[in-house]
């Protein structure tokens, strides 16, 4: 090896790293408000990147589909539970939001396809269907189970991964697709070039963290995240309605899920099921930094692109399987340092 792969490598590893780094930090937001280990993260990126692509294509992808049937299921469970104290403003409010709201994405999906868009229009809408789609996840799987335990969260979280890769092979198939380039920029430094994609995966990355950070210590909705995050029945005693910091979560992690998506579609072809195998790499970046601190997350997710980026050069059949490799040792050291628990007696 020299100088010039070794550069590359290490420029490969840092993009991929970078998406890593954005799922994880949406998986520890999730756990730390939730307690729900997101594992339908890499379906928002598939989502995102492949509605993307459909909305590139002139076509109406089946997600918008999917967030107004969301939308009308969510509507009918605010309508049970509430059906001893119906008022008009609450109705009116569940209407708005759970089918106003998705049938007006879907009505504006049905309005621009078949037009030749713009991409920051694609975009757009593609962030608003699978904003939406994550939205009403929370509230029909997952809100109405919030209070038991995390294994009970967990099965939740496998079904809901299955059924949504599922829909997508309905929607989008087996044959997989690419979309058009966010920027057609390009920077070439010494023997590296650097293509506006990669610079939009690094700018955007960036811009992500810095706002997660301005979110959480200096706006209320963010600090009412943390407060659910550190003590859920204390952030209720105080007046924080922990049904909306969980929908909270969940939009954040499906917009930055989606983002990932439309920021790796245009680099190389998705499938239906792709997403799955990314987001696996996110968690185990995510388990590196204890499903709590976003900085060491966002460190250990450029480490395992690294890893990836260096696994593929030197045994490129074992690159998956050297990419999780890495979190056995980190599972052993925390087994090792987690105090005694005694099981409970029945």
């Amino acid at each position: 090896m020299n100088t010039t792969i070794l550069l590359f490598l290490v420029q490969d590893g840092i993009t991929n790293g970078a998406i890593y780094a954005l799922l994880g930090l949406a998986l520890v937001l999730v756990f730390a408000v939730t307690r729900v280990i997101l594992i339908p993260q890499g379906e928002f990126v598939t989502y995102g990147a492949l509605t993307y692509a459909t909305l590139s294509a002139g076509q109406v992808p089946g997600t918008a589909q999917l967030a107004a049937v969301m939308g009308i299921v969510a509507f009918g469970l605010d309508l049970y539970l509430a059906r001893k104290s119906l008022h008009a403003k609450r109705i009116l409010r569940a209407f708005a939001v759970n089918i106003a709201f998705p049938f007006a994405i879907l009505a504006l999906t049905y309005a621009l396809a078949g037009r030749h868009n713009t991409i920051p229009v694609n975009t757009a809408l593609s962030l608003l269907i699978v904003a939406a789609i994550g939205l009403f996840l929370y509230r029909i799987a997952f809100q109405p189970i919030a209070h038991t335990s995390v294994l009970v969260l967990l099965i939740a979280s496998v079904g809901c991964h299955l059924a949504m890769q599922g829909f997508g092979l309905v929607f989008f198939g087996a044959e997989g697709l690419r979309g058009p380039a966010v920027s057609n920029a390009a920077l070439t430094i010494g023997p590296l070039s650097f293509s506006g994609q990669s610079l939009a995966v690094y700018g955007i990355t960036v811009a992500f963290i810095v706002g997660l950070w301005l979110f959480f210590d200096y706006t209320l909705y963010g600090k009412a995240l943390r407060a659910t995050a550190v003590n859920r029945l204390g952030a209720r005693l105080v007046g924080i309605r922990t049904s909306l910091s969980g929908q909270l979560a969940f939009l954040l992690a499906s917009l930055i899920g989606a983002i990932s998506g439309i920021l790796i579609v245009p680099i190389t072809t998705l499938y239906y099921d792709t997403g799955f195998l990314i987001g696996l790499k996110g968690f185990i970046a995510a388990i590196i930094g204890g499903l709590i601190s976003y900085p060491i997350t966002a460190v250990a997710a450029l480490g395992v692109g690294l890893v990836e980026a260096f696994s593929s050069f030197y045994a490129s059949n074992f690159k998956e399987v050297i990419v999780f490799t890495l979190i056995i040792p980190v599972l052993v050291l925390r087994s090792l340092a987690a105090p005694e628990v005694e099981e409970e007696q029945d």
